[in-house]
């Protein structure tokens, strides 16, 4: 996965934006104004930051050398994807459709309503 598949993956998803709203070289995606998941523009190798059920968090660490804790993020629940070609993309749709139901799921019921319509 590149940077622009990431972007149109992101994108492509009911009620989300793209903002930049920690400076222009942290491109951040967010449902229905929650943020589900980051990227800078500036880091090589290119990295995602994705929100992440705590305990699968944990797992997902231990079983891939290219998940560490959420960088300037809260290491429980978000993970730092280290997109280096060590896991399939597909994988890593996965883990970005988790962290977008996760946003999802915590959004008051009237505003996850809106994003069905």
């Amino acid at each position: 996965m590149n940077i622009e598949t990431f972007q149109a993956y992101c994108l492509a998803k009911a009620g989300v934006t793209e903002e930049f709203p920690f400076g222009e070289e942290t491109m951040v995606y967010k449902v229905m104004g929650k943020i589900f998941a980051l990227t800078s523009l500036d880091t090589t190798p290119f990295s995602i930051n994705l929100k992440c059920d705590p305990e699968k968090a944990l797992l997902l660490r231990e079983e891939y050398d290219c998940v560490r804790p959420g960088y300037h993020m809260n290491k429980k629940h978000w993970n730092t994807i280290i997109v280096d070609g060590s896991v399939k993309s597909g994988v890593i749709t996965e883990w970005i459709d988790h962290s977008y139901e996760l946003v999802v799921l915590s959004l008051p019921k009237k505003i996850r309503e809106e994003l069905i319509k």
